[in-house]
């Protein structure tokens, strides 16, 4: 079903090379060891081996998801770096914070 879905995302992408050309960056805002970060290295190897493409867990802890978020945030819009996290980046910073990073 995942391999499916990412067919779908790259099927209206003509003029750019096929989707994925390079590895992707698997975000996650946790330190490693963590249950979000079990979960993630089980998902990037299913994922790069569905999709022929290398999938790398890059641990950007801290800021109780924060940073790691931001990050994801800021990078090209390329498709290239995905974001795996749980409620505290997108529901509960921003309840518990006046501001974000």
């Amino acid at each position: 079903m995942l391999c499916a879905a990412l067919a779908l995302v790259s099927y209206g992408i003509h003029a750019q090379d096929a989707w994925p050309s390079k590895p992707i960056s698997l975000v996650i805002p946790f330190a490693a060891g963590s249950g979000t970060d079990a979960l993630g290295r089980v998902i990037a190897q299913k994922l790069s081996e569905c999709i022929k493409q290398q999938v790398v867990v890059e641990n950007r802890a801290g800021a109780s998801a924060q940073i790691g978020a931001e990050f994801v945030a800021k990078a090209k819009p390329d498709g290239y770096t995905l974001l795996m996290s749980t409620n505290t980046s997108h529901s509960g910073n921003p309840s518990l914070f006046k501001t974000l990073r």
